[in-house]
């Protein structure tokens, strides 16, 4: 009879397929703390390297019948996560433009009444975007950007897991950007 870790990935991945959690569970025992391991060498960030493996098995167990595997198990869980890792410094990257260029706006403006009265409607729309979130995502939002708590932190101070924190980051950020995205091109064209 084989051990768990003697079963071929190719008859996991067929059991995985075919929705037995018992494979699925093997699968994340074989692979997780060494996709772990790569995607944090990577990104030197725990938080994001968690979340990455997290959402790529997630994924691998929702989109099981549709995911087709032409090499095999582990070549693709480890390209899976090479391109995850790319999608998050793109997304740094130009995250880090945008924050860049604003900085630069802030340097070089010209401080006279009218930017001072743009800058302090700016700040009053994302007061009022920000009180318009649903209460807990609300708690959960200023937690995190006005008291600069961590995703763990906020789950313990609300009682509420990690995945629900990050959930709410995650919404109240595209909600505001929605909101607030025609003000800010606006005020960065003033």
């Amino acid at each position: 009879m084989l051990t768990k870790n003697e079963i071929p990935d190719s008859e996991l991945w067929a059991a995985l397929k075919e929705g037995s959690q018992l494979a699925y569970t093997q699968v994340y025992a074989r692979y997780h703390a060494a996709l772990y391991v790569f995607a944090y060498q990577r990104l030197g960030n725990r938080e994001e390297a968690k979340d990455i493996v997290h959402e790529l098995f997630l994924a691998l167990w929702e989109k099981r019948n549709s995911i087709i595997i032409s090499q095999n198990l582990r070549v693709y869980l480890y390209t899976a996560v090479r391109n995850r890792i790319l999608d998050v410094i793109r997304h740094q990257k130009v995250s880090s433009k945008y924050v860049e260029a604003f900085q630069e706006f802030i340097e070089t403006s010209h401080s006279n009444t009218e930017e001072e009265i743009a800058l302090a409607d700016l700040h009053e729309q994302i007061e009022l975007a920000i009180q318009s979130l649903p209460d807990k995502m609300r708690k959960v939002f200023e937690l995190s950007r006005n008291v600069n708590f961590s995703r763990k932190e906020i789950a313990e101070e609300l009682r509420l897991s990690e995945e629900t924190v990050k959930s709410h980051i995650h919404h109240a950020l595209k909600i505001l950007k929605l909101k607030l995205k025609p003000l800010l091109g606006l005020f960065l064209f003033f």
